[in-house]
């Protein structure tokens, strides 16, 4: 290990030991009761000095460094090297070895008159029986070590092992909360796969227990046995009567071999008992009808003092803690509360979600992007087809559950009334904005602030003194340069730009126009970054990039790749990066704050910008705690003037359902699960179900030739028809409203496959002909079936690259374009431009091309090299890679539900692998870990660690030295994933054996034995 690094030091010291005569062993009269030395109760006391001392009877062995740094929990001793002799030639269980010796003194003393008839029996109760305490061998449980004392004039004559551990660094500092959690839980729970549950366990809990409270199936028997359960032990077969004190000994000194003893100190189980405390006395008030919320807003002081060190939030707003403390959040009714964006709505949602966790043991739903009980931001539940999926889930939940808690949170509402209507719920607003915004229009080289009280909107504020060139006013018309360069690089900036390619340009025009002090500024970690950048890409870099980011500045939109966004997003987080270039995503999903925001035109893309999103733009502009102002800039053309006049003084757009405009996957989608998770019904039940609908709120606004009524039978007889749904008239009615409803199998596979309605029948028909010649010769035509319908729609084939592809296609590949209906000759005539008679589909063409992405993807996993092969973003190769992946495990569940498609079951299960690493096989399962990505599995297959159980048995330390650029918080959180799903893994396979060994219920003889009972 390094000097000076921080590492877990382990010294191991050996005493002689004398060894005891076995007649003195049990000399001892069998009344004494067993009890903890003065030498054992201060091992706790060591333990907080850093220091601890066990006295076992084990042979001396000596411990090698790399043992302990490779064994599986880093933090444990393991003295032990192999299962067949696991204490040495001293202590063996060979002949003339200590327990052999217990053996014979054994059998001697049964063969004694006055013992001979009993002395089997007084054996097994004394070793099963809770109850009995005059049996000289007492086994206690210290968090998992299990510690064996043979008498106390055993304990006392004997040799010594003493062994010291000194911890230096606590392998789990540092991990998530939830995997820290997990190695707690794992540590007070039986070592032994197969030990009991507990049902009602303290999960705080880390001191010592005794046999009666947990012990391994393997170390004890199961106690407080009933008469009738003894009695069979008296009654059993002689093999289990004559199991001797010797087994009993081996297998509880085989235990305490395997047994795995966490560094706990005294003060941390003091810490957690205080914790343990504060939870309950929060869940008693939380409860309760006080005005009095406890430590921390019902929650334990540890809380606040967790965000007071990792966020630096030392106080609440005034309005958070209103929002905390109004009543209809104590008494946990529906609430929509709705601030100007960075006004901390995330805290107050993190506090609530934690209550519920912590306070009430209740469960939690997340619906990304934001965390809270159940919400989202509010006003996209007017935004399409996600829009559809909010309100569906939403009206499911007001449906079917009254106890469920919903809150909602938004920066960006109007309509608030019909949304409080809808989710039944309080209203709660503030205009709190941490720091002042102050909102600038650019008019060629004049800037006006925004003021509502002014006549026209607006008042001059100051002139851009800035000095051009003739060739820097041709590049820089709008003045971006003189606006940038005011703030960076002391202060971030944020430049929206109407497209992508746009941002790029912007980003390389305003480094053009940067004096070289700027690759000064943080120049070490700005190279950093580039090489980052590099590690997560395979060794390739963005043209643009490698010029730009040395000046501080990059471009940010959907074209980066998800690893390459990450690491944009940490360098302009901490400040290495002072300027993005970015599209009107970033303001929707990404929280990051700057100085300045500047908007390059009021256009998204071709079209004009709607309040909701120049009210979200510009909402990024000042950080709190950082900023005393934050300030934003659009720039406009005289021709946009009256426009956006009219865009900064008008009301908020209004929010209104897409549950029926969005038909297959807003109404009938809704239907459908609502029929097969037997939720309604019946017609009746189905239209109550519309009525508390966000749709069923608004239906007065939004329908003007159709009723409710109307549009759900159309809706499902659309289904009917489809054959997804099946009519059943109730017996003795003709009320229409009383039909049930019943999902077909069509319907249940699209249902479980959560397949888009307006293409089940299409992917049913695809499935069916595939069966007739299905080439499995390579993936091509696997992935085809699975290419996303909805991307095929939004392609645009480079004929000639598509021409280029096929012709590298092997025959049998070509077959499979044939079969699907795309010859060579028609992309042959594409490519060349000449006109085509024939009319062939467009979807499966695109279709067919977007499966030779794939194809291409998978053979060479390489995002860079297939991105110029096919001159499409990188970014839009991995997303379609990701979408491939999701509609390839959703075909997956389709064909689970149908039986004729049995033979795709097991070729989509392998093929969903692939899409979802797309790596080479040897890496898949490392990339299982959470935290290691592409990149990283192969820089730790190439170090040696090839599966989960080499990651799971490694030592963070080890990690940083062998892997480069991997932080200490990154190897241990890299550790603890993977010892983590390695005992999930050990858990399910442990379920599996314990199914197979169980009795069946209706085994012949339990089946005529009952029978006879009865």
């Amino acid at each position: 290990m390094d000097e000076g690094g921080s590492r877990i030091r382990r010294r191991v010291s050996v005493r002689k030991r004398n060894r005891p005569s076995l007649e003195s062993v049990f000399a001892a009269s069998p009344a004494t009761e067993l009890k903890h030395s003065d030498e054992e109760k201060d091992d706790d006391e060591m333990v907080a000095g850093s220091r601890r001392r066990k006295t076992v009877d084990v042979q001396p062995v000596e411990v090698q460094p790399h043992h302990l740094s490779d064994s599986r929990y880093p933090d444990l001793l393991w003295i032990i090297d192999s299962e067949e002799d696991m204490f040495g030639d001293y202590d063996s269980f060979a002949e003339n070895s200590f327990l052999a010796q217990v053996d014979d003194l054994e059998q001697k003393y049964l063969q004694l008159p006055e013992h001979r008839n009993h002395a089997t029996d007084h054996a097994n109760e004394d070793l099963c029986s809770e109850s009995d305490k005059h049996n000289t061998l007492n086994v206690t449980v210290v968090g998992d070590c299990t510690e064996l004392n043979i008498g106390d004039h055993t304990k006392n004559q004997s040799r010594h092992e003493d062994v010291s551990i000194e911890p230096e660094a606590d392998i789990l500092y540092d991990v998530p909360s939830s995997q820290v959690l997990f190695f707690e839980n794992l540590h007070n729970s039986s070592s032994d796969l197969g030990g009991p549950s507990t049902e009602e366990k303290d999960w705080n809990s880390s001191f010592p227990k005794t046999v009666n409270e947990e012990l391994p199936v393997n170390s004890r028997e199961q106690p407080q046995q009933t008469v009738e359960s003894s009695s069979k032990i008296r009654t059993s077969s002689d093999a289990n009567r004559g199991k001797s004190l010797k087994d009993h000994l081996k297998s509880t000194m085989t235990g305490n071999a395997k047994a795995q003893t966490p560094i706990f100190s005294r003060t941390k189980q003091l810490k957690e008992t205080l914790l343990s405390e504060e939870i309950n006395v929060a869940k008693k008030t939380i409860e309760s009808s006080s005005d009095d919320l406890g430590p921390f807003y019902s929650l334990p002081s540890k809380v606040r003092d967790l965000y007071v060190q990792f966020k630096g939030i030392e106080k609440l707003y005034e309005w958070q803690h209103t929002c905390l403390t109004l009543k209809s959040v104590q008494e946990r009714k529906n609430l929509i509360y709705s601030l100007p964006t960075s006004g901390g709505k995330t805290l107050v949602a993190e506090i609530l979600m934690l209550q519920e966790l912590l306070c009430r043991r209740r469960d939690v739903l997340m619906i990304l992007p934001y965390v809270a009980i159940v919400q989202e931001k509010l006003h996209m539940i007017g935004e399409g087809t996600r829009g559809a999926i909010l309100e569906m889930t939403l009206a499911k939940i007001l449906y079917t559950s009254k106890t469920t808690q919903i809150i909602g949170m938004s920066a960006t509402l109007n309509n608030v009334e019909d949304l409080q209507k809808f989710l039944q719920a309080e209203y709660y607003t503030s205009q709190f904005r941490p720091v002042e915004l102050k909102e600038y229009l650019k008019i060629n080289d004049t800037i006006y602030e925004v003021d509502s009280r002014a006549e026209n909107g607006m008042t001059f504020s100051r002139l851009l003194n800035y000095k051009y060139s003739d060739t820097l006013k041709k590049m820089d018309p709008d003045h971006l340069v003189a606006l940038v360069t005011e703030v960076i690089p002391s202060y971030s900036c944020l430049v929206f730009c109407p497209t992508k390619k746009n941002c790029e340009n912007v980003a390389e025009m305003i480094c053009k126009s940067l004096s070289k002090e700027y690759l000064k500024h943080k120049e070490k970690e700005k190279q950093e970054v580039i090489q980052n950048l590099k590690n997560v890409s395979g060794g390739n870099l963005c043209r643009v990039l490698r010029h730009t980011i040395p000046f501080g500045v990059a471009y940010h939109h959907s074209g980066l790749t998800s690893d390459e966004r990450k690491l944009l997003e940490e360098a302009y987080s901490t400040g290495v990066l002072c300027l993005f270039t970015c599209t009107s995503t970033l303001a929707a999903g990404v929280n990051l704050p700057a100085r300045r925001v500047i908007l390059r035109a009021p256009y998204v893309a071709k079209e004009f910008l709607k309040r909701n999103q120049y009210k979200q733009m510009i909402g990024r502009a000042g950080r709190a705690g950082i900023d005393s102002v934050g300030e934003s800039i659009l720039i406009l053309q005289e021709k946009d003037k009256q426009q956006v006049l009219q865009l900064i003084s008008k009301p908020l757009e209004n929010c209104y359902s897409h549950l029926v405009q969005e038909f297959t996957k807003g109404i009938q989608t809704l239907f459908l699960s609502l029929i097969g998770l037997k939720i309604a019904t019946n017609l009746d039940d189905i239209y109550r179900f519309m009525s508390g609908t966000f749709f069923g709120v608004q239906q007065k606004v939004l329908l003007k030739e159709k009723s409710l009524w109307e549009i759900t039978m159309e809706s499902l007889r659309y289904l009917t028809e489809k054959g997804l749904l099946q009519k059943d008239t109730m017996c003795g009615s003709k009320e229409e409203f009383q039909n049930n409803f019943h999902i077909t199998k069509l319907g249940r596979a699209s249902f479980k496959g959560t397949i888009d309605l307006a293409y089940c029948d299409i992917l049913y028909r695809d499935l069916k002909k595939g069966l007739e010649g299905l080439m499995l010769e390579s993936l091509l035509h696997l992935i085809y079936l699975t290419t996303p319908y909805d991307m095929a729609s939004q392609c645009d084939p480079d004929w000639m690259i598509y021409f280029r592809q096929f012709n590298q296609l092997s025959p049998a590949e070509q077959n499979v374009a044939a079969l699907v209906g795309v010859s060579e000759n028609f992309i042959g005539k594409k490519a060349s431009g000449q006109a085509i008679r024939k009319k062939v589909d467009k979807n499966i063409v695109n279709r067919l091309y977007l499966s030779f992405i794939l194809y291409t993807l998978l053979k060479e996993t390489n995002i860079w090299s297939v991105s110029e092969k096919f001159n499409m973003p990188r970014g839009y190769i991995q997303s379609l890679l990701s979408a491939a992946a999701a509609f390839s495990s959703c075909v997956l569940h389709f064909c689970e539900e149908l039986e004729e498609f049995w033979v795709y079951r097991a070729l989509l299960g392998e093929l969903t692998k692939k899409l979802t690493y797309c790596v080479k096989a040897e890496l898949i399962p490392l990339m299982e870990v959470t935290g290691v990505l592409e990149g990283r599995a192969r820089q730790l297959y190439n170090a040696g660690y090839k599966s989960l159980t080499h990651l799971a048995n490694a030592n963070p330390e080890v990690l940083i030295r062998t892997i480069d650029h991997l932080s200490r918080r990154q190897a241990k959180q890299i550790v603890s994933s993977a010892k983590m799903l390695l005992h999930e893994k050990a858990e399910a396979l442990q379920e599996e054996v314990e199914e197979l060994l169980r009795l069946p219920s209706d085994f012949p003889g339990l089946v005529a034995s009952s029978t006879e009972k009865a």
